[in-house]
Parts: C-alpha cells; sequence; structure tokens
C-alpha cells in the first residue's frame, strides 16, 4: 500500500462527492466528535442542525473540523480533514441570502433534514426543535489516499522497492514471531 498526500483540488472533489461527516469541535479541552449531514460549496460546508450539544460547543468554541473518508478495501481509502470556523446563519436580514443559498444546496439530498429532526425529537429542552442552518468557512484541507502499490506510476513504484527492501529487517521480524 502507498499513501498519497491529496492536493486541495483532489480533497475539494472529493468533499463535492460526499454528504456525510463527523464534524469535531471542543469546549473547555473536553473534545465532542459525531456524524453530520453536509454539502460543500466553494469556501464553506453547509448544514443544519437544531439546538444540543454540538451547536452549543460550537456557539462557545468556533473552531471546527470536518472528517470525510471513504473506504472501498484495506489498502484503498482516503481521508479528507477540513479545518474551519462555524459561523451560524440566524433568521435575520443580514443572514438571507447564506441562508437561502443552504437551504437550496442541502435539499438536493434526500432527507436532508431527518437527523436533526430525530434528534430533535428527543431531547428535551426549550427551542430544541428550532431550525438552526450553519456553514463552516473552510480554512484548510488535507487529505490522503492509499492505492495498491500495483498502481503506483513507475517513479513511486521504485520508491516502495526501495522502502521495502529497507524494511525487511521488519519484516523478518514478524515471520520469525509467526505474523507474517
Amino acid at each position: 500500500m502507498f499513501i498519497h498526500e491529496m492536493t486541495e483540488f483532489e480533497c475539494r472533489k472529493a468533499l463535492q462527492q460526499a454528504t456525510v461527516g463527523r464534524l469535531a469541535c471542543a469546549r473547555d479541552n473536553q473534545p465532542y466528535v459525531i456524524p453530520i449531514y453536509f454539502v460543500f460549496h466553494r469556501d464553506h460546508i453547509y448544514a443544519f442542525s437544531t439546538l444540543g450539544q454540538k451547536v452549543e460547543w460550537m456557539r462557545t468554541n468556533p473552531r471546527v473540523c470536518l472528517e470525510v473518508d471513504e473506504r472501498t478495501a484495506h489498502d484503498r481509502w482516503q481521508s479528507i480533514v477540513v479545518f474551519g470556523q462555524y459561523e451560524e446563519l440566524p433568521d435575520l436580514p443580514q443572514y438571507e441570502a447564506a441562508r437561502v443559498k443552504a437551504l437550496e444546496l442541502l435539499q438536493q439530498h434526500i432527507m436532508w433534514w431527518e437527523p436533526a429532526h430525530v434528534g430533535a425529537v428527543h431531547r428535551d429542552l426549550p427551542h430544541s426543535d428550532t431550525p438552526i442552518f450553519y456553514r463552516i468557512k473552510i480554512d484548510r484541507i488535507t487529505g490522503h489516499r492509499a492505492t495498491p502499490d500495483q498502481d503506483l506510476p513507475e517513479s513511486e513504484a521504485v520508491d516502495v522497492e526501495e522502502k521495502k527492501a529497507r524494511d525487511g529487517w521488519w519484516a523478518e521480524i514478524l515471520r520469525h514471531i509467526g505474523m507474517n
């Protein structure tokens, strides 16, 4: 297996295909990660929620990141991490265009509202069913992709052969202890 660093273009292309990711936020030095439905558009990730821990924590600390991955085999996967800033889109005139854009983009996906609605039904908080549109302004995107060795261009395949030769001692140890 070979792990490639993805270009920003490749990361953005992967984000355009994805609809579910893991949103990470933190408060009082405690991280919190939760899956979300989202839509990627230009320099923002758009999403919808209702009031709950995730929104409360992002209001306190707007620095967040989103991880999106896809795995098709043990040696064929990709992972993209987006670092950015939470921005709530309240129902106020100055956010009207952004809210319309968020709704327009999210409606392109079936049942985009369901996870937030279902979550609100099970919470006993005042206003927990109030819709909250938000976006993450992207500061930085990184990504990695794994491919099988045989998929490598010839120039990279030589590097893999060198690595195998260099790591030969590790393979020998694994064989010796019965793990290879």
